[in-house]
């Protein structure tokens, strides 16, 4: 298998700090988050406004590696699932995908609402989400 470097351009701020009581998902109570970015990467923001919609990659630094199979939700009356096939944060290679909105932009900080990732949590990418007019971005 192939290795790659990947290397976090911020982190989250964040009031979640325990796994266990993070939601699973951010319709499911996430609270508003900042993410804090590097300065050698702020030109990277350029163009992003409160109201923009984008997608935040994160790596999932608490999860576990080593789990190719889950019971959905953590539900043992569900049967097993592979990972892939599930929101698992335990897996391989553990980068979490958020979607979320920015509320505020305050220099190389960036408030988004409802973001279930945890405090200090690494940031390894941000992108827009695109419009139904693929072009326009």
């Amino acid at each position: 298998m192939a290795n790659f470097e990947v290397r976090a351009i911020g982190r989250v701020e964040s009031p979640l700090t325990e796994l266990e009581s993070a939601p699973r998902q951010a319709d499911e109570g996430a609270p508003g988050a900042w993410l804090v970015f590097e300065p050698e990467v702020l030109e990277g923001l350029r163009g992003l406004r409160a109201g923009d919609d984008i997608i935040v990659l994160t790596w999932l630094d608490r999860a576990r590696r080593d789990v190719l199979s889950v019971h959905p939700r953590g539900d043992t009356s569900r049967p097993l699932e592979g990972v892939f096939n599930t929101r698992s944060p335990h897996r391989p290679n553990p980068i979490g995908l958020h979607r979320v909105g920015i509320t505020a932009i305050d220099g190389s900080r960036v408030r988004v609402r409802s973001l279930e990732a945890l405090d200090g949590t690494p940031i390894i990418d941000v992108k827009p989400v695109l419009s139904e007019d693929i072009g326009q971005r």
